[in-house]
């Protein structure tokens, strides 16, 4: 028997939208914080390839052996690898995956050791290729094939799924340390490589009060480019969450004079800013501590690892804010309803 399908395999895009789209011919499924993940096995061989298309077996050697330890003799599945930690998922132990250093990676896959989540079958046991099959029909296969071939295999799970907009609505209010958003997918539709057709992502943005705990001079090395954002833990330690950048040309020189007349040490008691973020030049590493004085309302998308996974946007300052009422409580956690349904109702800290 030989696999019909072989990587690469370009997986099925998303389009960002605002809303959860209505109606009879949608499915909703959480939208899982992990990488994306293609998993190849064809007899005694398994590939995982990535969202890219590139082989992604020896940066999770403990995944490949637990796919290819399925009985399944063939299959393509499409899914997310995640790592899970205290609740919830941990993106930055996904990066610290990628590394040339084969000792590290065989030492972090026993540490923290990956889960691998099914939402599509793109091949089954015998081989053949489900692509052209509705989604609805791809979707029966994989829960008959999770069915047969999942159980005693805690690292390879099922991700539900929903008909139920209202459903769909709560996955998106748990979005936090797990949940991405939500992914809303055409019940019609044929597994489309690299298209954004019949896939729609939707993300939960929320806000939250920070204090600017410093800030970098922008490129020019005159006005400020970017303002540091910080949060007091239980103990009244001020920890480095991220950054924002969505100043106004016209308010920059103004506010950088006010940010100057801060500047004083340490600026972060906690985590602090460790020197160039991925977004800063070589000129703009360097920050600025300040006096805990300002607090800024930022809009976001998604907290987890101790700090905002991405850029936030500036929404407007708070001087009516104390900074101390910045606290890490006003994130929440969420996402821990959607697990249970992953690991059978038992609360999530690590598998292995």
């Amino acid at each position: 028997m030989a696999l019909a399908l072989r990587p690469p395999i370009a997986p099925m895009e998303a389009l960002p939208v605002e809303t959860i789209p209505a109606g009879p011919d949608w499915q909703y499924e959480p939208k899982w914080d992990g990488f994306r993940c293609l998993a190849f096995r064809d007899g005694d061989e398994v590939k995982l390839q990535s969202k890219a298309g590139k082989p992604l077996n020896r940066y999770f050697p403990e995944m490949a052996e637990a796919l290819g330890s399925l009985e399944a003799p063939a299959f393509v599945l499409d899914g997310e690898l995640a790592v899970p930690a205290d609740g919830g998922f941990s993106f930055d132990a996904l990066l610290q995956r990628i590394h040339p250093a084969a000792s590290r990676v065989k030492r972090l896959a026993a540490e923290t050791p990956a889960i691998f989540i099914a939402f599509d079958l793109l091949a089954g046991a015998d081989g053949r290729s489900l692509m052209a099959l509705p989604l609805q029909a791809r979707r029966q296969r994989l829960d008959e094939f999770a069915q047969r071939y999942f159980p005693g295999h805690p690292s390879i799970r099922l991700s539900p799924t929903s008909s139920s907009l209202d459903q769909a609505a709560k996955w998106l209010e748990q979005a936090g340390p797990a949940l991405d958003g939500i992914i809303a997918k055409r019940s019609d539709a044929a597994y489309a490589p690299g298209e954004r057709t019949a896939v729609q992502k939707i993300k939960n943005y929320r806000s939250a009060d920070c204090v600017v705990g410093g800030f970098r001079y922008g490129a020019d090395g005159k006005a400020v480019g970017s303002l540091l954002l910080g949060l007091y833990d239980d103990e009244g330690l001020l920890h480095h969450v991220g950054f924002t950048s969505g100043i106004r040309a016209s308010e920059r020189k103004a506010l950088t004079q006010k940010l100057e007349r801060l500047i004083a040490p340490p600026g972060f008691t906690g985590n602090a800013p460790g020197g160039p973020s991925r977004w800063a030049t070589e000129r703009t590493g360097e920050w600025k501590p300040l006096q805990p004085k300002l607090v800024v309302e930022v809009c976001f998308d998604h907290f987890s690892g101790g700090r905002f996974r991405h850029g936030t946007r500036l929404l407007r300052f708070r001087p009516d804010k104390a900074p101390r009422q910045c606290t890490m409580d006003q994130i929440g956690r969420g996402g821990g309803n959607v697990l249970k349904l992953l690991f059978g109702g038992k609360e999530l800290r690590r598998v292995g």
